[in-house]
């Protein structure tokens, strides 16, 4: 294209884009990230004023993160400083990005760290994005998964994840961190680590050493499409990731980071951005410069679109104005609303030590049928339920540290896959349960008193136990016969809970509402507010007395909460109507009358939405 045409596209591009400054939000900060490839663009300001435009034009940006590195692309000392003055100047901060790639199209190829020509050039890299900036951030590929001649003669007899464990801590010390603390004693260095934590180990991201070398960590909270996507992430992992790596570095997670990428509907782009704010991410950062320009057209409105959703498609501006940013504009303006009411993020404790496999990502799954989760890499010795998966067994001192809580009248549930990894290990001193091994296909549940059907069949391990030495709370029900699928032993002052998880674990959520209440009252007891409802409706609680409930399911919903009787009422917290309870009573004895026990408050969700409440 002619040089003077394309100016003067730009410059109608910026016209029609051109706005107000946006104001800031107060309680979160916006980011982008700007790729190698756009940085490398960011010379011609003709260029970079328009695409500016396109995305300040609908969402406020406080911070831009420009990349030097990208895919072997290493951008120049004066396309960065233009970059750098261009951002300046309009009074939003910058810091430095790097992506260790050589090539993400051939399945996100890394740098070989054994590699002598490798190692070389990361050290280059880090140090050239010091000389710029007094901060920098690691994309996600700040790991290794090369398995070149190199590599192999460096692993010798070590498994390949000791392997990459050890060489990633020497690469972070010796080619990034300190390379560029010797050019910039003051530069910051965070890691940004990607939403796949459960496999972290395998591939040298190591969590009891990265989030105290670096000086700050970041959350990949990208769940996407779990359908489309190949990891078929959970949407509840954008906030639980958030609290996990919270817990981890606590008041140095910087964030959550979300792109506009593999999701069908617009919703799904809002809900990610969301549920990263759900967390109480201090700030969220939009990836990338380029794509969130992208626009936004007709197709990406779902089809449950105008029943008073939470992500209002209709509110976008009108084609072809509508980009990614709008989404995020809108989403951002509506969470700031009520973001500063809510307090502490709190949930079951869900114990995952270090560098731990099994029931990989099960957490998610239990997030998705309103079980409110908050992982922890120590064990939660005062929590009054602890939740234990298959990636718990890993711990030497399981068992004893089970008993200790059950000698101090807490319960803790296990789950089938703990209780397998642990059979023969010393469990069967709390109580002689197994998996057997077996598995039933079931569609038809106990819950109380009740027989519950299933619409569809799943596939769940049989759970065995002794007669009267400890009890089926829920059962799952295949002709004439059944098998646990919550079980309850009593020891000592305390409870040890079973909770049998499907072969699927998304099946999760097709289990009965009546079944998954059984499960949510059991579980959350602790807490303060339980919730009733069928799968994928997620619950969010807060310390001071309010919470979020979402809906991820594409057709409306009338949901309960309950409550203790010392809260009878919740309070809308956006609208300020008030939902009374209706109380509900429990026969301790024959002879006495029944007394209150809890108060349930009703309320209707749209799809693909969520509630604020305050507890009254």
């Amino acid at each position: 294209m002619n040089p003077h045409i394309r100016r003067q596209l730009y410059t109608l591009l910026a016209t029609v884009t051109m706005a107000a400054p946006l104001s800031a939000y107060d309680n979160f900060k916006v980011a982008v990230y700007c790729r190698a490839q756009e940085v490398s663009r960011m010379g011609d300001t003709a260029w970079l004023e328009a695409r500016w435009l396109a995305v300040s034009g609908q969402v406020h940006v406080d911070k831009v993160y420009l990349e030097t590195h990208r895919d072997t692309l290493l951008v120049d000392d004066a396309t960065i400083e233009t970059a750098k003055k261009f951002f300046l100047d309009r009074g939003v901060a910058v810091a430095g990005g790097i992506t260790y790639t050589v090539s993400e199209p051939n399945r996100f190829e890394t740098f070989s760290y054994a590699n002598p020509d490798h190692r070389a050039k990361a050290k280059e890299i880090a140090e050239l994005t010091a000389r710029h900036f007094d901060e920098f951030i690691l994309d996600d590929f700040f790991f290794t998964s090369t398995k070149s001649t190199f590599d192999v003669a460096a692993k010798g007899d070590r498994s390949w994840t000791d392997y990459r464990l050890q060489l990633m801590v020497e690469a972070a010390r010796d080619l990034v961190i300190g390379p560029a603390k010797a050019v910039n004693p003051k530069v910051k260095v965070v890691i940004k680590y990607p939403n796949w934590y459960d496999h972290f180990q395998a591939l040298g991201f190591d969590l009891a050493d990265g989030p105290q070398r670096f000086d700050g960590i970041y959350t990949g909270t990208e769940t996407r499409d779990a359908v489309l996507s190949a990891q078929h992430l959970q949407p509840y992992l954008g906030y639980n990731i958030v609290r996990y790596f919270e817990n981890l570095a606590p008041g140095r997670n910087g964030g959550g980071w979300v792109d506009p990428y593999g999701s069908r509907f617009a919703d799904r782009y809002a809900e990610q951005l969301w549920l990263t704010l759900f967390a109480h991410a201090r700030e969220i950062t939009l990836f990338n410069f380029l794509d969130i320009g992208n626009p936004v057209t007709t197709a990406q409105r779902a089809p449950w679109q105008g029943q008073g959703n939470s992500f209002d498609f209709s509110k976008l501006p009108p084609a072809p104005g509508a980009n990614f940013a709008s989404v995020a504009g809108q989403t951002f303006a509506a969470v700031d609303k009520f973001l500063g009411q809510l307090g502490r993020p709190v949930g079951l404790k869900s114990y995952k030590p270090f560098h731990t496999a099994g029931e990989a990502f099960l957490q998610n799954y239990l997030g998705m049928i309103g079980l409110p989760m908050d992982m922890v890499p120590e064990y939660p010795a005062a929590a009054p339920i602890v939740l234990l998966t298959a990636q718990a067994a890993a711990d030497s001192a399981i068992v004893d540290k089970i008993e200790a809580s059950l000698r101090a009248g807490h319960n803790v549930v296990i789950t089938s896959g703990f209780l397998r990894a642990m059979q023969g290990k010393g469990i069967e001193r709390i109580a002689e349960i197994e998996h057997s091994g077996r598995v039933a296909a079931v569609r038809d549940y106990t819950a109380g008193r009740s027989l519950v059907h299933g619409e569809q069949s799943i596939l769940i391990p049989q759970i065995t136990y002794r007669t009267n030495d400890s009890w089926e709370l829920v059962s799952a029900i295949a002709g004439d016969n059944g098998w646990p699928l919550l079980h309850d032993a009593k020891y000592l002052d305390g409870h040890l809970d079973v909770l049998t998880i499907p072969e699927n674990f998304a099946d999760l959520s097709e289990l009965p509402a009546p079944v998954l209440n059984s499960i949510r009252a059991t579980l959350t007891a602790s807490l303060p507010v339980q919730l009733e409802a069928p799968g994928k409706v997620s619950l969010f609680l807060y310390d001071n007395g309010t919470f979020i409930v979402e809906s991820f399911r594409d057709e409306p919903e009338e949901i309960t909460v309950t409550t203790g009787v010392d809260h009878t009422a919740i309070e809308d917290v956006l609208t300020g109507n008030t939902i009374e309870g209706n109380v509900r009573q429990v026969l301790h004895r024959w002879d006495q009358p029944p007394v209150p026990e809890h108060y349930a408050m009703k309320f209707k969700l749209a799809p693909h939405s969520y509630r604020v409440f305050r507890l009254k």
